[in-house]
């Protein structure tokens, strides 16, 4: 465990596994014979971790991946949805894609497969996409009688345009990572055998800055997506603000003044 954490996180099931190494925590969905389709359970461990994750500064980024070559994430597992007693109750159901959304820290995904319904919406709300060669993407719900519920609308449509999103949505057609990273999907797309080390790369990149900073540029982002532009720049400098009176920009400047690298303490 890297230094600044007390303690390993210890996941209470095999189906989520976390290992965190120089403040990077990589994330991996384990059922890779069930191309890593998430279970109700699998929903409450990330949960669980988002909030450990959020109060420990052991970690200052994240990876989320999928077990094996096949599939980052199939979405939910189907099999289960029927064990909801009223439609109110699978509104109300612990989510995934809302449990990656609480997390503040920021998050990188590396997409090395299927990465369908539920798993393109996990994907979405990660803050960075990176792709295997291999990977392929599909909003498929329509062809089983209904519409994704994750975000997948409204963020599809922020990310590659509201006419590919609704290829994607009304179809359920699938696209490869060529078309995903024209598409601006993805960021990257790289061989299968150098995606982890490459999320991971980026994700060691993010977690070396100001962590308040990350943290501060991640909520920025978000919220510069429902905002109208005057409002969004006048939040920025709101935040740019907060960022600024922290003890770890006086050290970057200091860094600056004396040729170092910084050594920031989320403080």
């Amino acid at each position: 465990m890297s230094e600044g954490s007390p303690a390993p996180y210890l996941s209470t099931i095999g189906e989520v596994q976390v290992a965190v190494r120089d403040r990077v925590a990589t994330v991996t969905l384990n059922r890779p014979e069930k191309l890593n389709a998430v279970t109700g359970a699998m929903s409450a461990e990330l949960a669980r971790f988002a909030q450990w994750c959020n109060a420990d500064d052991g970690v200052r980024a994240i990876v989320l991946t999928g077990s094996g070559s096949r599939a980052f994430c199939a979405g939910s597992d189907i099999r289960e949805l029927d064990r909801y007693t009223t439609p109110w109750d699978f509104r109300n159901r612990v989510d995934y894609c809302d449990a990656i959304r609480d997390l503040r820290k920021p998050v990188v995904a590396a997409i090395n497969g299927y990465a369908l319904g539920g798993g393109l919406e996990a994907a979405l709300t990660c803050d960075i996409r990176i792709a295997s060669a291999s990977a392929s993407f599909a909003a498929p719900e329509i062809t089983l009688g209904w519409i994704g519920g994750g975000g997948m609308s409204a963020l599809l449509a922020r990310s590659i345009g509201a006419s590919n999103a609704a290829m994607m949505v009304m179809t359920g057609d699938r696209i490869d990572a060529g078309t995903a990273k024209a598409w601006t999907l993805v960021s990257e797309v790289v061989e299968p055998d150098r995606l982890l080390a490459r999320a991971q790369q980026i994700a060691a990149t993010i977690a070396s800055r100001a962590p308040i900073a990350a943290e501060t540029a991640k909520r920025n982002l978000q919220a510069a997506a429902n905002m109208p532009l005057d409002e969004a720049i006048a939040y920025e400098r709101d935040l740019q603000t907060v960022a600024f009176a922290t003890e770890d920009a006086r050290e970057g400047r200091q860094a600056f003044a004396e040729k170092r690298q910084p050594r920031f303490t989320r403080r």
